[in-house]
């Protein structure tokens, strides 16, 4: 295949991809595949749960959150028409790449580069959240967390590998 056509290709791809990931990430219809439960990774509040947490940590763990979450509220009232235009702009530039006669590899590639910009933007953003989380807890409560999520990342393996064994 074509350098040109394998391009046009993942440009097709790659929205489509990122789609289902999303989905997935959310929980598909019934809310209980993939996403940050059992093997979905993420931060999981089960394994906080099992840190035998003092009041005040769960005081503070909770405020965060509850900040967290009007910050992203007010976040979202505010920048929608902005973020709404950036979203419109983003698609129309994929459209008139997939869609021109000739493929421009250079405009697909910039576009490419940006989207992996925003992505690196909001990961950098997630675990910094989960960092002045995880900052609350003490050296042997950051011990604890890391054993059970080696714990369930080796459940999880298994897991995986008896899915994919069975097919």
């Amino acid at each position: 295949m074509k350098m040109a056509k394998k391009l046009v290709l993942a440009a097709v791809v790659l929205p489509l991809t990122l789609g289902t990931a999303s989905a997935f990430a959310f929980g598909g219809k019934d809310h209980k595949k993939g996403g940050h439960g059992e093997c979905g990774g993420g931060f999981d509040r089960g394994i906080m749960r099992q840190l035998d947490l003092t009041d005040a940590q769960k005081d503070q763990l909770k405020e965060m959150r509850e900040s967290g979450k009007q910050q992203m509220k007010a976040n979202f009232k505010e920048n929608f028409e902005t973020r709404q235009a950036g979203m419109q702009a983003h698609h129309a530039k994929v459209q008139a790449l997939v869609l021109a006669d000739n493929f421009d590899e250079a405009a697909a590639n910039d576009l490419a580069k940006s989207m992996v910009e925003q992505q690196t933007e909001r990961k950098v953003k997630m675990l910094e959240k989960q960092h002045q989380m995880l900052s609350v807890l003490t050296p042997e409560q950051k011990a604890k967390f890391a054993e059970l999520q080696q714990e369930r990342a080796g459940k999880c393996a298994d897991k995986m590998q008896k899915r994919f064994a069975d097919k």
